[in-house]
């Protein structure tokens, strides 16, 4: 589960790879047990080979120390990390390893992504760890997931299940605040449904009032009760 600060990382480095011109994509699955690689990115050079950069977004200590396998397999690989947590794992780094320092904008409303990086330490060329064309191969099958993810984003949630829409909005907890402001769509879905209830049933309870009262002023004066 991705946090807010993980999201707002991670779309200020697809906006800083793709103002530099590359392919880029998110969450690649790479091949013989070498994991996924957070975000993977293109850059075809002017003599029309292609230089292949892996970025492993880490918010935390924990997450930086996780067992969870890091996907450095391309030519330049970076940690993409807030400047906090690399001042307390920068001695940590791999001397071929380069660092992007996140820094978030005070007003992000006035900007089209929530901050910017900021290049701490170089990265050196290494050998590709993974063959290319296996590379290209997965470079492309993450996008046709992502433009079939906005396709469906596009269409509306009629193309999700109700069973799914459920799941989706009761794992929307405060402390996976997508959209940030701290809103927790599922409780607000349960309250506003619960409050359409209320409503419908105080208007069915008037509608039956005003039927008893027509009802009753129909009725002959020595037919009442």
């Amino acid at each position: 589960m991705k946090t807010p600060l993980t999201i707002q990382m991670e779309e200020t480095l697809y906006a800083y790879c793709r103002e530099k011109g590359e392919a880029v994509v998110e969450e690649v699955g790479m091949p013989d047990d070498l994991g996924n690689v957070d975000t993977l990115s293109l850059r075809i050079l002017p003599d029309r080979t292609f230089e292949w950069r892996c970025f492993e977004l880490k918010v935390s200590k924990g997450d930086f120390r996780s067992h969870a396998k890091l996907s450095f397999v391309g030519h330049y690989n970076y940690f993409v990390l807030p400047h906090a947590l690399y001042q307390q794992v920068a001695a940590e780094i791999p001397v071929e390893i380069g660092v992007l320092i996140y820094h978030s904008y005070a007003d992000p409303e006035n900007h089209q992504v929530p901050g910017y990086l900021v290049s701490e330490k170089k990265a050196r060329r290494q050998e590709l760890q993974v063959d290319q064309q296996d590379l290209i191969f997965r470079l492309i099958t993450a996008q046709a997931r992502e433009v079939g993810k906005a396709k469906q984003t596009e269409r509306g949630l009629r193309v999700f299940s109700t069973d799914l829409l459920y799941k989706e909005l009761k794992r929307r907890q405060p402390e996976y605040d997508l959209y940030g402001g701290g809103i927790n769509y599922y409780d607000r879905f349960i309250k506003e449904t619960q409050d359409q209830a209320v409503e419908a049933l105080k208007e069915e309870l008037e509608a039956l009032k005003e039927a008893f009262e027509t009802a009753a002023d129909r009725q002959q004066p020595g037919e009442r009760q």
